[in-house]
């Protein structure tokens, strides 16, 4: 029968003048290519004890886990393009060891490392994750994250099996607060460089504080969904531009609001067992989970993290429901490009500042210097002593149907994943930070004016024009994923 078609096809062509080989009308029955997905979440909770959870300014030890860390896959292959997608529960994990479980993950599966998305949910209460050198539990968790961050991809590439993907959004917007304001005059302290900056992050609270916020927030909470081919759920993929919340038991590891979402959603979709869900941190530099204008009721250790992830998880619930279809035949494609980009210089006069407040020794006198100063003097003495000029970071974009995915490897700004967002030419768009390694905070040049914490050398490590520059490249790699179709 398929040759009979194909000489017809053939005879048709000729009488119109036009010649199709048999290859050719062959490939015209084919259908389009399926998808085919597979998922997998691996424990990478620590064992040994005791641990410094990295995310502040002072030792903070932890002598237990109190719920488990995962590293969570997502596979898609269409045939053509594969691809994975992984969330770390890490408060952010380096390069050095992302390229590591790139790399076991690459020699097992055959995916190319220009494929694997990487990206750390930004838990302030996890453990240190890129330690070469120090303490026997430190040394040892190191090994165990790049172990399970490659296994996680080598099992998800395995359970590749017949899929389809949907993706939608719905708004939660009572738990993300933008943390830099503007103060009623005559109330914003000095920074660490003893200068008044024009917004502060996370200011006192009250009206005889408080002006407005210094930017917006995005509500919205996306979610990829993979259903099999009975179209049970398989995995589900979310993005909310949330920091961490913190507050966990003291002395004890946690995976924060990220963990706890994934832990609940498999009951909201009536998933099996075999269902894997995963959180990943959106454009959150600037967010934050502190509702500065209303005081809340007194929480137990835990508490807030569980009500931000049971309210994330009907929030995904309700993004699930709009969902229109789930495609089987949705195209896949992968850019990553390698952006190139200058390190912020201190001045000579922020220099000698700076070395004239690390000679302070005195304690009363010390005290008496703005907050933090020291720990900012040695930033920018090692900004100006650091050899580089210039560091090179990877973007990535991401199209599975009509669903684009961006990666930035900063603490991104709100309004950067709002403008690409609305610069994408597909119609929807998610934007993770924190992936593929972990550069500092990434501010647009209008909040670098305005100065704050996030933009403090240290902080901030690169030009003050980065964000635009990344920006520009992510459009450009989404619209050649949209076969060179731009947003009219």
């Amino acid at each position: 029968m398929l040759k009979s078609i194909q000489a017809t096809l053939v005879l048709a062509s000729v009488l119109a003048g036009v010649v199709v080989s048999p290859d050719i009308a062959s490939a015209a029955q084919q259908p389009p290519a399926a998808i085919r997905a597979g998922a997998a979440a691996v424990d990478i909770t620590p064992t040994q004890f005791p641990l410094n959870m990295p995310g502040g300014f002072s030792a903070n030890l932890a002598q237990s886990a109190h719920d488990p860390f995962h590293a969570r896959a997502l596979v898609l292959s269409d045939g053509k393009t594969t691809l994975a997608m992984v969330v770390v529960d890490s408060l952010g994990a380096s390069p050095e060891v992302l390229d590591e479980a790139k790399a076991i993950a690459a020699k097992k599966t055959g995916l190319g490392t220009d494929h694997m998305l990487i990206c750390s949910t930004h838990t302030h209460s996890g453990p240190p994750s890129n330690t070469k050198e120090g303490s026997p539990p430190a040394v040892a968790y190191r090994q165990v994250l790049v172990d399970g961050l490659a296994e996680s991809i080598v099992q998800a590439h395995a359970a590749l099996q017949p899929a389809s993907v949907g993706a939608a959004s719905h708004p939660l917007p009572d738990e993300v607060f933008n943390r830099r304001w503007f103060l009623k005059p005559g109330k914003m302290p000095p920074n660490p460089f003893g200068k008044l900056d024009i917004v502060k992050m996370n200011p006192p609270r009250g009206p005889d504080f408080l002006d407005r916020p210094a930017g917006p927030t995005d509500p919205d909470i996306t979610v990829l969904s993979v259903q099999d081919a009975r179209r049970k759920p398989l995995a589900l993929f979310a993005n909310y531009s949330l920091h961490y919340v913190g507050a966990a038991p003291r002395g004890q590891l946690s995976a924060d609001y990220f963990g706890e979402f994934s832990r609940l959603m498999p009951s909201r979709l009536r998933a099996g067992d075999d269902f894997v869900s995963m959180m990943s941190n959106g454009t959150s530099g600037d967010i934050n989970n502190i509702p500065f204008t209303t005081t809340r009721p007194p929480r137990e250790p835990f508490e807030q993290i569980q009500i931000v992830a049971r309210k994330a998880a009907d929030t995904a619930w309700f993004a699930h429901r709009k969902i229109e279809s789930h495609r089987s035949d949705a195209k896949l494609g992968m850019l990553q490009r390698e952006v190139v980009l200058k390190y912020r210089r201190p001045s000579e006069e922020d220099v000698a500042a700076a070395r004239e407040v690390l000679a302070v020794k005195d304690k009363d006198a010390i005290e008496r210097l703005p907050r933090l100063a020291q720990n900012y003097a040695r930033q920018v003495v090692r900004a100006a002593e650091r050899e580089e000029d210039s560091l090179t970071v990877i973007v990535q974009a991401i199209r599975i149907g009509d669903l684009a995915v961006c990666a930035i490897p900063f603490e991104t700004f709100v309004e950067i994943g709002l403008e690409l967002k609305d610069r994408s030419p597909f119609p929807q768009t998610m934007v993770i930070g924190l992936a593929n390694g972990r550069y500092g905070y990434l501010p647009t040049p209008e909040q670098h004016r305005l100065g704050g914490y996030e933009t403090w050398l240290g902080t901030n490590q690169v030009q003050k024009d980065t964000s635009v520059i990344l920006v520009d490249h992510l459009v450009e790699m989404l619209t050649e994923l949209n076969d060179g179709q731009s947003k009219k």
